[in-house]
């Protein structure tokens, strides 16, 4: 079947790209005007059709469809084009989105899953209030189908060259000369990606819980227990009582931890207090509480969520004015300048029809603070599924990772209006998606148990037996993880495996001498070599 291709681009370009799969079912796309580019001395011709809209023909369900266009508008500066397709069963009110403008070329990447066959589809290119973009161009646009069996090869394909690493092990004697028949232990003791869920203060003292937390996960986040309306509820009265039990909780325990958050830009979750707050006072309050939060915690997470949720919500650029969130920024960093300092925000890969958090929503957002000089770092995708458009997903995290910036997935679960099967189908489709994305470094689910359940999935009951969802994500880690390795030096002295990226202890046993070991192995391109002195 086809390989994937990740190609993906942000910036609006003179002429536009050739398409991705040579068009794939679109080859054939010509509508006779034709448009001249000129790069590097060469020139080349490309096809382009002045309409709002494609027809597609003979489409099958439980297709994997990867979209893509070239769009130029004509009459607007700069329009949020959605692609909505009709098919006669069935609408998709957004299969892909981008921020076009005039006079250049934009790329428009996405794609869709049909719940039914279509023997006649069409895709129309919409502003955000839903109506036809006239004066329209498209270019080089692209649609290749994948069967699920495609889908998961292409996966697979990453996540061996990406995830993995092949190594090879020489043992020798004192003397340099090589040993057969060397009989070689390898067991992977850590990984190298993360691989966590949230947790609350209920996990302190509950002995079952820890212990299956552990087993599993070695990344946490506090739910919410970091949140300014949980350490200083009134003003000046600052706890961090709790935050601090959970944070010995994942010390003992080697666990790395997110810092979520600093701010929350979304009212309903700021202090009752702080909300009365203006001018001086209110950047006398924010001053202290990053000073506060980051002086409590400085060095001990890996993450900093800076300002949450700031494509939906302004609350405080609205009281302090545009330059809030650079300010945050920058005191963060100073305050804590070896941590990761996060956006994140949810429905930039859950779908596209929010026009708040669209990828070029959130990619313009990140330009405007590196403007400023913002040292913004990584990039936080909540996650809160319904029912995941693989593609789409596909799609995002290509565009994204144009970027060139750490890329986490900070709060999977699936809508709890989905019966339990259901969620756990879904989120080991989500799952597999980040893992086989290179431009994905860790994934966090949002899992925390509670007496009553949790935000919308749990993996356990409460008395920690797993739930559909608890078991796929115990299937998932073992089957990324190398496990045992067992084997024999062959002629060569050596032995060779394909090992998950992370830390291994290696034994060696010939004729009754031992040795052991540790390594590391890393991302590469070339095979890691390891050589054992008996």
């Amino acid at each position: 079947g086809p390989l994937y291709d990740s190609t993906a681009y942000t910036q609006c370009k003179e002429h536009p790209e050739k398409a991705l799969y040579g068009g794939g079912v679109l080859f054939n796309f010509n509508k006779g005007i034709i448009g001249i580019a000129v790069e590097d001395g060469i020139t080349s011709s490309y096809n382009y059709n002045m309409s709002s809209s494609l027809v597609l023909y003979n489409l099958t369900h439980d297709t994997i469809y990867s979209f893509s266009a070239w769009l130029r508008i004509e009459d607007l500066d700069s329009v949020m084009i959605r692609a909505r397709l009709e098919t006669e069963n069935e609408t998709y009110n957004c299969i892909g989105t981008v921020l076009a403008k005039r006079g250049c070329w934009s790329f428009l990447k996405g794609g869709f899953v049909l719940n039914y066959p279509s023997n006649s589809s069409t895709i129309f290119f919409q502003n955000t209030d839903g109506i036809d973009v006239d004066n329209i161009d498209i270019a080089s646009p692209s649609l290749q189908p994948f069967t699920k069996q495609q889908w998961r090869i292409n996966q697979q394909y990453i996540i061996n060259t990406k995830r993995k690493r092949a190594v090879t092990i020489h043992v020798s004697d004192t003397n340099g000369r090589k040993l057969q028949g060397a009989s070689v232990y390898v067991e992977q003791i850590s990984k190298d990606f993360p691989i966590g869920s949230a947790i609350s203060k209920t996990i302190l003292g509950n002995l079952p819980y820890q212990n299956w937390f552990v087993k599993r996960f070695n990344a946490a986040v506090f739910e919410n227990e970091l949140k300014w309306y949980a350490t200083e509820p009134h003003e000046g009265k600052v706890n961090y009582t709790i935050s601090d039990q959970m944070m010995q909780f994942v010390r003992a325990n080697k666990i790395i931890a997110r810092g979520h958050n600093i701010f929350w830009e979304d009212p309903k979750y700021i202090p009752a207090w702080v909300l009365n707050l203006t001018g001086t006072q209110l950047q006398s309050a924010v001053n202290y509480r990053i000073r506060s939060l980051i002086n409590q915690y400085k060095t001990e997470f890996i993450h900093w969520d800076v300002s949450n949720e700031m494509l939906h919500f302004d609350f405080y650029e609205q009281r302090l004015g545009p330059n809030a969130t650079f300010h945050f920024f920058e005191a963060a960093h100073e305050s804590d300048p070896l941590a990761t300092l996060f956006m994140n925000d949810f429905n930039v890969v859950e779908t596209c029809s929010d026009v708040n958090s669209s990828v070029d929503a959130y990619i313009s957002r990140i330009r405007e603070l590196r403007q400023y000089g913002v040292f913004m770092d990584g990039i936080g995708l909540e996650g809160h599924f319904t029912k995941p458009n693989l593609p789409l997903i596909r799609a995002i995290l290509d565009k994204l990772a144009t970027l060139d910036l750490p890329i986490w997935l900070t709060e999977i679960d699936i809508s709890n209006t989905l019966d339990q099967d259901t969620q756990a189908i879904y989120l080991e489709q989500v799952l597999r998606e980040g893992f086989s994305h290179p431009s994905v470094n860790g994934i966090m689910l949002w899992t925390a148990l509670h007496p009553n359940g949790c935000y919308q999935m749990c993996l356990t009951d409460n008395d920690m037996n797993n739930l559909p969802a608890g078991d796929v994500v115990d299937k998932l880690i073992e089957e990324w993880q190398t496990g045992h390795v067992e084997g024999v030096t062959d002629e060569h002295g050596s032995h060779s495996f394909y090992g998950f990226l992370g830390e291994y202890r290696i034994s060696v046993e010939y004729h009754n001498r031992t040795t052991s070991s540790t390594f590391s192995l890393c991302r590469g391109e070339e095979t890691r070599h390891v050589t054992v002195t008996l």
